[in-house]
């Protein structure tokens, strides 16, 4: 099924009228990425969570559109934001790890030959900005104000601690041990700044900021939680709200789910009284699914990040354009990450550079039912360290374990869990599934950098 609500033809012919007459007042509209950190799956609202009351990002899918089947590219955080952030396989430019975070290193980090989604819309005079976790190279090269950025206020590492006084280091390039880089202080652009309040509503705060100096002018804001990524913290006000939860890990997660559902509403909000709302689109989701060490629960799903299994990559995704595309739509096919990009290159009409072409698609007009059938046929992951891949065709999914010499399938629009190999009754399918991830992962280059672990400071 494409879509699933109860959506009437009138009310499509009225949103696709509305989206050419506000393209042809406005070609450029707002661009917002709501990302948290190691979220699982069933830990929003959205997807049938009921310990954890997350109002705000449900707000998200209810007024849009909420996506069953929302993958990203990878099942841990530095390559997942790499696709995220490009529009491209990160395995085409060998970002196939998390990297060094190592700031000496200039060979770690998003490649400056690959353009991401801040370069490219600066060509059509777009303020970006980008609140919270980079993690996409500690170099100075690499840095978001060197990529595109206008604006950054967050860190550069791949995890941060919470409370200020935590912040101890001046920089990165100072940390004296290993895992010292959580406790470093804040950047604004390149300069270290002091902070009093509790992380996630000091990125939320600056958020709000962020769209109220902005407001006159087309803006791209990347608001990267790193919640609720460990270390496991949260103020009282947020524990207090989930007394109901005995499990002090799972308690200490909600906690932090409910600080970064609190900022997504003051976004959503602030976007409402400026009347922005029907001229910015938002993304929410993850980078890849809830963790083994953090109390997130990634039901019906198999498994956790780091796994080539559903509980690695399929994330709570959704987007709201008010009055732009259907709201309560349930979208069942399959989408990706990738498809970010891609819908705000088409929206915005910037040229892409015909050597990097994009992997994903412009999702708007399967939403609103303009253009019919699978925005994608096939998609693809590779942990090329651990020799482990997987193809999903449609909805048969082949997971392949390279080291075991072992090939998998699973039939996911009749068992999500993937709990029963099928591949034994369909070699055929098997075959074909196989060939096609092969022909993929040729496309590919080796790892361009080393791996995180490989500093020690």
């Amino acid at each position: 099924m494409l879509y699933r609500n109860r959506f009437s033809f009138a009310a499509l012919i009225v949103i696709l009228i509305g989206i050419v007459s506000s393209l042809a007042q406005n070609p450029n509209p707002n661009l917002v990425i709501i990302l948290t950190d190691d979220q699982g799956y069933w830990d929003v609202g959205f997807n049938g969570c009921t310990d954890i009351p997350t109002p705000n990002i449900d707000r998200v899918a209810h007024e849009g559109v909420r996506f069953t089947n929302g993958y990203v590219t990878y099942s841990v955080c530095s390559p997942s934001r790499a696709g995220l952030i490009t529009g491209r396989y990160q395995g085409r430019f060998g970002y196939h790890r998390n990297p060094t975070l190592n700031p000496f290193d200039s060979q770690a980090g998003l490649p400056v030959e690959e353009e991401n989604i801040a370069e490219i819309l600066k060509k059509v005079d777009y303020h970006s900005g980008i609140i919270g976790k980079w993690h996409l190279g500690t170099h100075p090269r690499f840095r978001p104000n060197a990529r595109g950025f206008t604006e950054f206020y967050g860190f550069v590492a791949g995890g941060h601690r919470y409370f200020p006084e935590d912040l101890i280091y001046p920089d990165i390039e100072s940390v004296d041990r290993a895992g010292g880089w959580y406790n470093t202080k804040l950047l604004r652009n390149e300069t270290r700044i002091e902070t009093d309040e509790y992380l996630t509503d000091e990125l939320s705060n600056e958020a709000v900021d962020f769209i109220e100096r902005n407001s006159t002018k087309p803006f791209f804001l990347y608001l990267s939680y790193n919640a609720p990524h460990t270390p496991m913290q949260a103020t009282e006000k947020y524990l207090s709200r989930f007394d109901h939860i005995e499990d002090p890990l799972r308690k200490t997660y909600a906690a932090m789910i409910s600080a970064v559902d609190d900022g997504v509403g003051r976004v959503l909000d602030k976007l409402d009284e400026l009347k922005l709302d029907e001229n910015t689109l938002v993304f929410f989701l993850s980078d890849n699914g809830g963790a083994t060490n953090n109390g997130s629960i990634n039901t019906p799903l198999r498994d956790r990040k780091g796994s080539i299994y559903e509980g690695g990559m399929r994330v709570p995704f959704a987007f709201r354009w008010t009055r732009k595309v259907p709201a309560g739509i349930d979208y069942d096919y399959p989408v990706s990450s990738l498809d970010i990009p891609a819908t705000m290159v088409q929206l915005t009409g910037v040229d892409i550079a015909p050597e990097r072409p994009l992997d994903g698609v412009d999702l708007i007009p399967f939403v609103t039912g303009k253009k019919k059938g699978r925005p994608h046929e096939s998609l693809f992951w590779l942990k090329w360290d651990a020799g482990e891949g997987a193809a999903r065709v449609a909805d048969d999914k082949l997971v392949v374990l390279e080291k075991e010499n072992s090939s998998s399938m699973y039939q996911l629009s009749k068992d999500i869990g993937e709990e029963t190999n099928v591949a034994e009754e369909h070699p055929g399918q098997v075959n074909r599934l196989n060939k096609a991830f092969e022909g993929w992962k040729d496309e590919l280059i080796e790892p361009a950098f080393d791996p995180l672990g490989t500093w020690q400071p």
